[in-house]
């Protein structure tokens, strides 16, 4: 069986836009748009792109969502409910395990790949 390739610049998505909701925004206007490149295995695999105006709001990833995102262009602020805080910005990549709790802040226009894994409790 040959194998699948899927080319982000081929994809005939359409971007879906969409803002924070009201009780988790903290700052600015975070609008945003995604465009889902690749869905798969019910959507519990998505990959594609994300851009974001600047502005902060809480998160809360579900305990069997995971995120790999890499920042393309602009600057992002995570500070986890536990205490750490990062800060990634164009050339970044980096992983929000499941079940994260915090919040993200966009510092400038930010514009990110992202895949979206959620794995079956096991």
């Amino acid at each position: 069986m040959a194998a699948k390739l899927i080319a982000f610049s081929e994809s005939s998505a359409e971007p879906e836009s969409f803002s924070p909701a009201p009780e988790r925004l903290l700052s600015g206007n975070p609008q945003q748009s995604a465009i889902n490149h690749y869905t798969a295995a019910g959507d519990r695999l998505l990959a594609g792109e994300w851009r974001c105006e600047p502005g902060s709001w809480r998160v809360s990833y579900d305990p069997d969502e995971y995120e790999f995102c890499q920042i393309l262009e602009g600057h992002v602020r995570l500070t986890d409910d536990a205490g750490p805080v990062r800060e990634f910005s164009a050339g970044d990549a980096f992983v929000i395990e499941a079940g994260f709790r915090g919040v993200w802040e966009t510092l400038t226009y930010c514009r990110k790949y992202y895949v979206i894994c959620r794995l079956p409790a096991g």
